[in-house]
């Protein structure tokens, strides 16, 4: 098969793989579809995420059809469209019992937070991912998802892990009627955080960040008040000052350990394998929020040496609230937002790339090129 294959920091190509194999009764080999670069995967191509290694296929977000099962499998045959979680898991543990799938205790060797996520390095189990033509996926009965007939396949990619997660992330800021809510970034799951935030009953919606074409999206998608932190000297004291001086009620960080780096992260992580992750937006969510507030994080954040103002958010009285989200659990109630016409989750994509282009397609995305 033909797969996008890890060749070092900056360096992705498209290269001959064998098609993966029935390695357990209840694997499944799917044909994909559609795939998508997540931005997460950013941090992967700049070679800033550990153990991430040569030869490896990338990709948690894809869609497909059932080539092949293993005999164990019962939910799922042979030419099934399916929607795949980014999550990795076996259903049957601790945590999975209590719906968190993402920490599932039995997929992943290598840590002891994360479960297991589909082309993510070995940090999170070592799974090649779904930016190939085959892809194998394990515990086949119980991840995977049948798309529905009414959806739509592109509707589908984003709800394997973008849309998903930044409801999720809506979710965890536990939004009151009328609350004000402040997004940082301007991403896929920044847009999709802000435009759940409506649906969870915010009063006002708020998105930050620094690229002019992704705050015109987020007026038009979400729809929200943007403001660019580049025009001004303190953005926490125009969030004060935008509410009343007391902060905003919820604050949702979906920015991470910042996609783009800066110089120091960028030779210390491909010498050191260390995600350097400037807090900086954690930073200005615990500083913008007000007393007794919720600051909720999906951004995705590595090993992190900097300085989180920890002290302020224990003095203020915050509630914090993280996670991987446990994508399959949002499916339900997404469905029906989908369905009923709150969310059109394909409207944000604005490129459509062959797989034999991947490379070009890295760069488009790392590079911020095209809007």
């Amino acid at each position: 098969m033909r797969a996008m294959v890890y060749r070092g920091p900056y360096k992705v190509r498209v290269e001959e793989k064998d098609i993966p194999r029935i390695e357990h009764p209840n694997d499944a080999i799917v044909r994909v579809t559609g795939a998508a670069i997540c931005g997460s995967d950013l941090h992967l191509y700049h070679g800033m995420m550990p153990d991430t290694r040569v030869g490896m296929t990338f990709g948690h977000e894809f869609v497909g059809e059932v080539h092949q099962v293993g005999p164990s499998v019962e939910n799922l045959k042979v030419g099934d469209r399916v929607m795949v979680p980014f999550n990795v898991y076996r259903g049957s543990c601790y945590f999975c019992a209590r719906g968190l799938y993402s920490n599932c205790h039995n997929v992943n060797p290598n840590a002891t937070a994360v479960g297991g996520i589909y082309g993510y390095s070995h940090t999170t189990g070592g799974y090649d991912g779904g930016q190939a033509e085959f892809v194998r996926v394990p515990f086949a009965d119980v991840g995977p998802g049948k798309i529905p007939e009414w959806m739509d396949q592109e509707d589908a990619v984003m709800l394997t892990d973008a849309l998903p997660t930044g409801y999720f992330g809506a979710q965890l800021g536990d939004i009151e009627q009328g609350d004000t809510v402040v997004v940082f970034g301007a991403g896929p799951v920044g847009l999709y955080a802000a435009k759940s935030s409506w649906l969870m009953g915010a009063g006002r919606v708020i998105v930050i960040d620094h690229l002019e074409y992704r705050l015109e999206k987020a007026r038009e998608f979400a729809p929200a008040e943007t403001y660019n932190f580049n025009e001004y000297d303190d953005i926490v004291v125009e969030m004060k000052k935008a509410t009343d001086h007391l902060g905003a009620d919820v604050v949702i960080d979906a920015v991470g350990a910042e996609a783009d780096g800066n110089l120091t992260q960028h030779i210390t992580s491909s010498k050191f394998k260390l995600q350097g992750g400037s807090p900086v937006a954690l930073n200005w969510a615990i500083d913008s929020v007000r007393k007794g507030g919720t600051v909720s994080v999906v951004g995705a954040y590595g090993p992190m040496f900097s300085a989180v103002k920890f002290g302020d958010a224990m003095n203020k009285g915050l509630t914090l609230r993280m996670n991987q989200c446990p994508v399959k659990r949002q499916w339900p109630r997404l469905f029906e937002h989908i369905q009923n016409g709150y969310l059109k989750p394909s409207d944000i994509i604005t490129h459509r790339i062959p797989l034999e282009h991947i490379a070009e397609g890295y760069h488009i995305f790392s590079a911020k090129l095209d809007d």
